[in-house]
């Protein structure tokens, strides 16, 4: 999970600034790991540019398969009965794999039409790339950092009337994770839950969220690495109960394995926490808690773990061992008194 960038906020404002004014730049690219903000900023600009499904104006152009041009011949129709033609483009891999028509396209676009790209990934050595950053806006929407998303979070509460406390607020982070979608569906559940009073607690948290796989799995993460494995086995049969797949809860803990020796592996060699973070894909602020974890563990048995997960996985494919089973053998494996 890729850190937050520095430059987010400005970039944020200068779109929230245009949108303000009524003064759009030619061209928009939104992208970056949080499909919340991604989402949230595209419907803004597509709503003040007076886009959508109603418009004769707005033109849409999704996946991979797009045809550059058809988008050109698009962006040179003259808009009807208005001053501004918008076409989104969402998914297509032009900022990734590169799009040389486009690029070329947009040193000289029309007057009249506006351009809006959504993207989760792009390689800003590409020509579009450039060609976008020097006639519009490009704004990395990534994985917002602890304090960022206590503010928000906060802010969300507080716009309904609602508060919660710094501790409350980690504990939350820590239970839904930094998924902004997750957070603020899990957060519209707790003001229902909590329609009659104001302040949200732990106990709240706890009552409301406590169902969401991940962090069932990170508890399970924790038993196991306390060496609890009747908690880590009574968690198992719970995400069981909840008709969670097994397969899915294996490819999950061998995730966490993985994400556990990367974190050491990284720690022993003296790894700052963003390095950290950025290099096994985690938030910075859950560094500490994969280090604890790691703790539990040497680099043999982490890296043995890891192995069985595999073996299970492949025993399972060929019919030598029920997945239920597989799972449990890696929990009590781990749990052993090393």
């Amino acid at each position: 999970m890729a850190a937050k960038t520095t430059d987010f906020p400005v970039k944020q404002r200068q779109l929230n600034e245009d949108i303000k004014n009524g003064e759009f730049k030619k061209c928009y690219l939104i992208y970056g790991d949080e499909a919340y903000l991604r989402l949230q900023n595209r419907d803004k600009l597509v709503k003040a540019l007076g886009g959508g499904a109603s418009s004769m104006n707005f033109t849409k152009y999704e996946g991979d398969q797009i045809n550059p041009a058809q988008v050109i011949d698009m962006a040179e129709t003259m808009p009807f009965l208005s001053d501004k033609r918008v076409i989104l483009v969402e998914n297509s891999g032009f900022f990734k794999s590169g799009c040389p028509e486009l690029a070329d396209y947009l040193k000289s676009p029309s007057e009249t039409t506006y351009f809006i790209f959504i993207e989760k990934e792009v390689d800003k050595r590409k020509d579009i790339f450039k060609a976008v950053s020097k006639i519009g806006l490009e704004m990395n929407c990534d994985t917002q950092d602890e304090d960022t998303l206590k503010r928000w979070i906060a802010g969300k509460f507080a716009s309904e009337g609602k508060n919660i406390s710094p501790r409350a607020a980690a504990f939350f982070l820590e239970r839904v994770g930094t998924d902004m979608s997750n957070i603020s569906t899990e957060i519209e559940k707790l003001i229902c839950y909590c329609i009659d009073r104001n302040e949200i607690t732990v106990d709240d948290i706890n009552a409301v969220c406590a169902g969401w796989l991940t962090s069932r799995i990170f508890a399970m993460t924790d038993a196991i690495a306390s060496q609890d494995q009747k908690k880590a086995i009574d968690l198992y049969y719970d995400l069981l109960a909840l008709k969670e797949p097994p397969a899915k809860i294996l490819a999950l803990i061998t995730r966490q394995f993985n994400i556990m020796l990367q974190v050491k592996e990284m720690s022993a060699n003296r790894k700052d926490r963003s390095q950290i973070a950025s290099g096994a894909g985690i938030a910075p602020f859950l560094v500490g808690k994969y280090e604890s974890w790691a703790r539990a563990y040497t680099f043999e048995e982490l890296r043995g773990a890891l192995e069985l997960c595999a073996s299970n996985d492949e025993a399972v494919k060929t019919g030598k061992l029920d997945y239920i089973i597989s799972v449990e053998m890696i929990i009590i494996s781990a749990t052993r008194k090393h």
